[in-house]
């Protein structure tokens, strides 16, 4: 019995890439747009794309074109290919901005762009152009139902580029280049002002600090001793329960009782 049933299920998938095949090479484009219509409610993305991509042109225009438009991208996101599903969706805006699928169409043209974006350690131009796609989706649908989803998005982008600024600042001092983790870390600081990884740029502008002053050179030493307790101090005042604090206070302790040296002298 369950023989019969896989027999028959292989000759039902034979017979249909066998009609697939056939009306992929004939020259009927009714037919093309009926079986691509199939496909995609079927969600057979690529055989879909490819009927799509042979007829979308010849319907250009037309009552149809509109429909096909939106299922041509459609594909392209379902299957992963995003630069191409935001160019078509995009498009898609601009030619029926009045299509009750163009909000979708524009959130789903932004969410390709989103996942264009790389990782936080490469460059992120994609991520930056995401972030523009997404708010201006936001500004042009206040009250869309993908609001919570696409703000979500715009979170998380800006987590990445906030993390590239906080791991580059942060190498600067695991190379023992603190003046420009210093500059690196206020620079952040300013640009990132609600960070999650605000405390910890915190202690390590006042570590980069600390090892600049301990490090230095006499006639520089107490000035940068006096700098890097003003950085402590910011620590302290914006993170009073800083996990970063016993250590902290260690290093504090070792700054004073050398710029203690300083006063002694004068």
């Amino acid at each position: 019995m369950k023989r019969g049933i896989y027999i028959l299920l292989i000759s039902i998938l034979l017979v249909s890439c066998s009609d697939f095949q056939k009306t992929l090479k004939s020259e009927d484009t009714a037919a093309k747009f009926e079986m691509a219509n199939e496909l995609f409610e079927a969600e057979k993305w690529n055989k879909s794309y490819r009927l799509l991509d042979q007829i979308l042109q010849k319907y250009r225009g037309k009552p149809q074109a509109e429909k096909l438009t939106f299922m041509h991208a459609m594909c392209s996101y379902k299957l992963g290919s995003y630069y191409e599903a935001s160019f078509h969706f995009d498009k898609f805006t601009d030619i029926y901005p009045q299509s009750e699928k163009a909000e979708e169409a524009a959130f789903l043209a932004a969410k390709g762009y989103y996942f264009n974006s790389p990782v936080y350690s490469k460059e992120q131009k994609e991520t930056i152009e995401a972030i523009e796609k997404l708010q201006l989706f936001v500004n042009q649908y206040p009250e869309s139902s993908y609001l919570g989803e696409a703000n979500q998005l715009v979170k998380e982008l800006d987590f990445k580029l906030e993390k590239k600024a906080y791991e580059i600042a942060k190498q600067y001092n695991k190379i023992y280049e603190y003046k420009a983790s210093i500059k690196a870390f206020n620079n952040f600081l300013l640009e990132f002002p609600g960070a999650t990884l605000r405390n910890d740029a915190f202690y390590y502008r006042f570590d980069s600090a600390y090892n600049l002053a301990v490090l230095s050179v006499e006639y520089l030493k107490e000035d940068r001793l006096n700098d890097a307790i003003g950085y402590y101090n910011a620590l302290k005042k914006a993170y009073p329960n800083s996990e970063y604090l016993e250590a902290a206070n260690l290093m504090e302790e070792e700054l004073q009782q050398q710029l203690n040296t300083f006063t002694t002298k004068s």
